[in-house]
């Protein structure tokens, strides 16, 4: 078709003297808008016997030529039976829902959801892999277009550093938004179900711990000669006393503490298997608590940081302090105690294993399928407690230490 607008008419184009828009065809239905805010590109045309128009941009960003081209591109939908303004904002909905579609977009929705119920600690470290080793590549593309090859290459960035294990997690969490991402409609499939065996197994292996009664009453004592900070040693007495999770004692609040009734609740946010949990506390640690409380009794957390006081103390803290006692990571680490209390308990103490498995909060059920209940067999823990705790300090003094049973196959 032949147009008949040039440059130098639009330049010149004006509003009507009466301010009113003023209208100048270029053909074909194609013409320019002119007002007093600016020039605008307008299709006029007829689809299903409705008179419709369609924007076209504005001028200059769009020029003459751009602006036939579009017009020719509009053309060509009518001609198929497409209405070009429907086609439009079908194109602009579909761009939107990419844009808002990404990975990183999908993973922060994701994690908004679920990690209301996970430990500090858990989500702080999830949300540390995807910012360090998947977002940076994976962030801004549309889940729906990632491809299993591309996850790939993140794994084995991580597993290339030395970090087997992590790079496993990071499959697993990346598994979990893609699912997330299915059940909203939003992605197709799993695409780390394709990556099944692409990342070598990882060896597990046991925490160091100290399990000989000798060594540990050598432990014992260089805890209670430990020369740094009165609040480390104290979370390491506690640690050796309470044996439970690392980041469980290092973020136990005031407010959980009741001594009347020697006993610390852990809210079940706190714990790995997100049940609350009655933890008794022998006379030890509640002379052990009135000792720091001067200290630290007017705060949240009974271990602060030392940089911070409104968060707890950092989880290498104990680590660090084990390692000042010359006690390397193969000798014995913070989560070491539980492995400690859990064999000598029942190795040389002979307690029921029932009741040290619940104390250690592990998922066990009993011979009717019952789940594990905070204050079940809540006397004979508390009685385990302080045998434990009076038995470390007979350790600690130098007391004859009972030998190991053998077990008999």
């Amino acid at each position: 078709m032949k147009y008949q607008l040039t440059d130098s008419a639009i330049k010149a184009a004006k509003p009507k003297e009466d301010g009113k828009p003023s209208k100048i065809s270029d053909g074909g239905g194609l013409c320019l808008l002119v007002k007093n805010t600016g020039k605008y590109w307008r299709f006029n045309y007829r689809y299903n016997n409705k008179q419709k128009t369609l924007a076209l941009g504005v001028y200059p960003d769009i020029n003459l030529k751009t602006a036939r081209e579009k017009h020719q591109e509009a053309r060509a939908l009518l001609a198929r039976g497409i209405d070009p303004s429907e086609y439009k904002q079908q194109a602009k909905a579909e761009q939107i829902a990419i844009t808002e579609n990404t990975f990183e977009a999908i993973a922060l929705e994701w994690f908004s959801k679920f990690s209301k119920d996970w430990a500090e600690s858990y989500s702080i470290k999830l949300m540390s892999r995807f910012k360090n080793d998947v977002f940076p590549w994976l962030g801004n593309r549309p889940i729906a277009t990632i491809e299993p090859p591309e996850i790939l290459k993140c794994l084995k960035r991580v597993e290339e550093r030395g970090a087997l294990d992590s790079a496993h997690r990071i499959k697993r969490n990346i598994g979990q938004v893609f699912r997330y991402a299915v059940a909203t409609g939003r992605a197709q499939r799993d695409q780390t179900a394709d990556l099944k065996g692409s990342l070598p197994p990882t060896k597990k292996t046991n925490l160091a711990a100290i399990i000989d009664p000798v060594q540990v009453g050598r432990l014992m004592r260089d805890i209670q000669a430990y020369e740094g900070h009165l609040i480390t040693r104290i979370a390491l007495q506690l640690s050796a006393y309470l044996f439970q999770r690392p980041n469980e004692i290092r973020s136990m609040e005031w407010s959980e503490i009741d001594t009347d009734k020697a006993l610390w609740s852990i809210p079940a946010n706190k714990m790995k298997m997100r049940q609350p949990h009655l933890v008794p506390l022998p006379k030890q640690c509640l002379d052990l608590l009135e000792e720091i409380r001067p200290l630290t009794g007017h705060r949240r957390y009974v271990f602060p940081s030392m940089t911070d006081s409104t968060k707890p103390m950092s989880n290498n803290t104990v680590r660090q302090a084990l390692r000042r006692m010359e006690y390397s990571k193969g000798d014995m680490t913070a989560h070491g105690f539980r492995a400690m209390a859990r064999t000598i308990l029942e190795e040389v103490l002979e307690v029921n294993p029932v009741y040290i498995e619940q104390q250690l909060a592990h998922a066990v059920k009993d011979a009717n399928g019952t789940a594990y209940n905070r204050t079940k067999h809540l006397a004979k823990r508390i009685a385990m407690m302080q045998q434990w705790a009076d038995y470390l300090d007979s350790l600690r003094v130098g007391a004859q230490v009972l030998p190991f049973k053998t077990k008999l196959g």
